[in-house]
């Protein structure tokens, strides 16, 4: 049965491959479900999927090591190599006591930022030695992606050491000019937390922390930035003063303007990213870009983080650069539709003025 299974998730995985699907899903009740796109689309050449069909595929699927983490906490990431070393990340989780699974094509080439139609000027947080930068966003919208062509620029551009933690570890680094330590949560490390502060003698010059998830892993991605560290990591949130909002809001009252003061010192740039419908298809990233400047320093300390977004909308000859604007140059280069970025835009008034421009 297990062979049988194994042979069944092999051709679905080759024809994720073969439709160039992001993502596959596995849950009770349709046939499995590919994204393509951002579209979702059943595979309609295979049957329904029962909970034991789901089960036989997870068997299939789930390391040893990782099963009675699932049944413990009823949810698990992994990583899993496919053929032709591509690499998937998988969440295997129940939903109404049954099992799901959600699985996420990892790229195997690291594209380079120009590759990834990012702006330029994240090339510039690469060249910095020591800070914080941060890349937001929804999830599925690049961020993972977009961070790795920021610290694989690094990686061929000088001899630095690289330290990742991450769970699960998506991109390989081939190492280059930089040597590359690549922590995964569970299997290297015991937690974010732990790895962070091992980081503190691993003699790194770069961290990046997969995702900042809590008090202990925020508090010391922010001591690693002070402590001489380029850090970049990721956080789910929209926009650079959500980010900020929600890294000083993770702490109790009393704590909130010193962690202010330390944020306002350390912060070098917020990257938030969002993958629209291309013209002609594929997807293309809108990217808000927030440089850490003086005005943006007062206002973090100052708790007036309601002023961020204007400060980064008339701040373009210093590389900022506002969703809304970004969305807006998109469309009039028409590279998406109208209604597309306006589903993304911040304020709508805004964004049809730019485009009328």
């Amino acid at each position: 049965m297990y062979k049988n299974s194994e042979l069944e998730l092999n051709r679905l995985l080759s024809k994720m491959l073969e439709i160039d699907a992001s993502d596959l899903h596995f849950i009770v009740g349709k046939p499995p479900v590919y994204r393509v796109h951002s579209r979702l689309l059943e595979d309609t050449d295979y049957e329904v999927l029962s909970p034991e069909k789901i089960v036989s595929l997870s068997e299939a699927l789930v390391p040893k090591e990782k099963k009675e983490i699932l049944e413990h906490q009823r949810h698990v990431d992994f990583s899993y190599s496919f053929k032709d070393n591509h690499r998937l990340r998988v969440n295997t989780y129940y939903q109404k006591d049954t099992l799901a699974v959600s699985i996420r094509l990892i790229p195997n080439k690291i594209k380079t930022i120009e590759e990834l139609n990012l702006p330029e000027v994240l090339k510039s947080f690469t060249d910095l030695k020591q800070g914080l930068v941060l890349v937001v966003g929804p999830t599925g919208h690049g961020k993972s992606t977009a961070l790795a062509s920021m610290i694989d620029l690094i990686n061929h551009s000088r001899a630095e050491h690289i330290l990742t933690i991450e769970d699960p570890v998506e991109y390989v680094f081939l190492q280059d000019k930089s040597i590359v330590s690549q922590r995964e949560i569970y299997r290297d490390a015991v937690s974010f937390a732990s790895a962070l502060t091992a980081a503190l003698r691993e003699d790194p010059n770069v961290v990046m922390v997969g995702e900042m998830r809590d008090l202990d892993s925020i508090a010391t991605t922010i001591t690693l930035a002070e402590t001489g560290h380029l850090v970049f990591a990721t956080l789910h949130t929209n926009d650079a003063a959500q980010s900020v909002d929600r890294i000083v809001d993770v702490f109790p009252p009393y704590q909130q303007p010193q962690i202010r003061g330390q944020l306002a010192s350390v912060l070098l740039g917020v990257v938030s990213v969002r993958l629209l419908a291309k013209v002609g298809g594929g997807l293309i990233p809108a990217t808000e870009v927030m440089i850490v400047d003086t005005a943006i320093r007062n206002v973090i300390r100052e708790n007036r983080t309601f002023e961020i977004y204007n400060i980064i909308h008339s701040s373009g000859s210093k590389g900022m650069m506002s969703l809304d604007r970004y969305l807006a140059e998109l469309v009039r280069k028409n590279l998406v539709l109208y209604q597309n970025a306006a589903q993304y835009s911040r304020d709508n008034e805004l964004f049809t003025s730019l485009v009328a421009r």
